[in-house]
């Protein structure tokens, strides 16, 4: 029977259907691991036994040389498209123990990074965190963007439903063969795909849109900065103080719920948060108010 292409619905209906079994299998684990060891240990642990029940899993379907439950459920298989005419039937047993060594040298890797990025973290002033917070926000913003444009690149070509399968080539072919009802099935995902890849321009625009407010905000701050300070001590009162910075407060700027604040060290947290950092209130940074004249 020739192999064709597998399309959209099956990649989705393969994914959600292994999503299932490793959430039973997460499920088992953690109940297992509570009852032996208990719940303060399990909650220790319960991130590293979800990622153990990971491994099992696919070390059980895929790195075995298996179909998935959910391959197996839709019929379809995996090919690596980039190395297919590359390798040979001797060379395939070596690229498995090959794999099996990287997940194994991942899950180090991982471990090491993590400590390494805590002592990093450790050694940074409370001033040096509060400047990485905005890169740590644009690199969030930038994976969700990508996370994003990757699905809408699947509606359209009908490829790679997720980013490390992208990465390392994976397709799948499925074993029967072609259904008239699969080129509406196609046309209907590539509708989809090009709606979201509308969607996404837009967010994209309104974020451009909104990090230009943020430097016309930080640029005005700069010009207010070369005003003289304001001064709201007498000469036997004590100057009101920022809660951010602990210092007099300079160019107040007031919050929608009537907190006061330096302008620089409040639209600096809005960067970052949206919100109060007194009462939590939540609020959209452009509703900031400067006060000219304030004493």
């Amino acid at each position: 029977m020739p192999l064709a292409p597998a399309n959209q619905s099956q990649l989705i209906r393969s994914s959600q259907k292994d999503e299932y079994y490793q959430n039973f299998l997460r499920n088992n684990a953690n109940e297992a691991f509570q009852t032996v060891a208990g719940s303060k240990r399990w909650l220790d642990w319960r991130r590293e036994i979800e990622l153990l029940s990971d491994l099992a899993y696919y070390g059980l379907t895929t790195f075995s040389g298996f179909q998935t439950l959910g391959e197996e459920y839709v019929n379809i298989v995996q090919v690596l498209v980039c190395l297919e005419n590359e390798l040979e039937g001797g060379q395939e047993s070596r690229s498995g123990v090959s794999r099996r060594q990287t997940a194994s040298a991942w899950w180090s890797l991982e471990s090491c990074l993590k400590r390494w990025m805590q002592q990093a973290v450790g050694l940074l002033t409370e001033q040096q965190r509060r400047a990485c917070l905005p890169v740590v926000f644009v690199l969030q913003q930038s994976l969700t963007l990508l996370h994003r444009l990757h699905v809408a690149l699947f509606y359209i070509s009908g490829s790679f439903y997720h980013l490390s399968k992208r990465a390392a080539g994976i397709s799948y072919l499925r074993v029967m063969g072609l259904t008239g009802e699969d080129g509406t099935i196609r046309s209907s995902y590539r509708l989809l795909g090009a709606l979201s890849l509308l969607q996404l321009l837009i967010t994209v625009c309104l974020q451009l849109n909104n990090f230009r407010q943020r430097q016309r905000a930080r640029q005005e701050w700069k010009l207010y900065r070369t005003l003289s300070p304001q001064r709201t001590q007498s000469s036997g009162s004590r100057a009101a103080r920022c809660i951010l910075c602990l210092e007099e407060r300079r160019h107040s700027t007031s919050t929608p719920c009537g907190h006061l604040f330096c302008w620089e060290c409040i639209t600096e947290w809005c960067n970052t948060k949206a919100e109060c950092p007194l009462c939590r209130e939540k609020f959209q940074p452009h509703r900031l108010v400067y006060l000219r004249n304030y004493n």
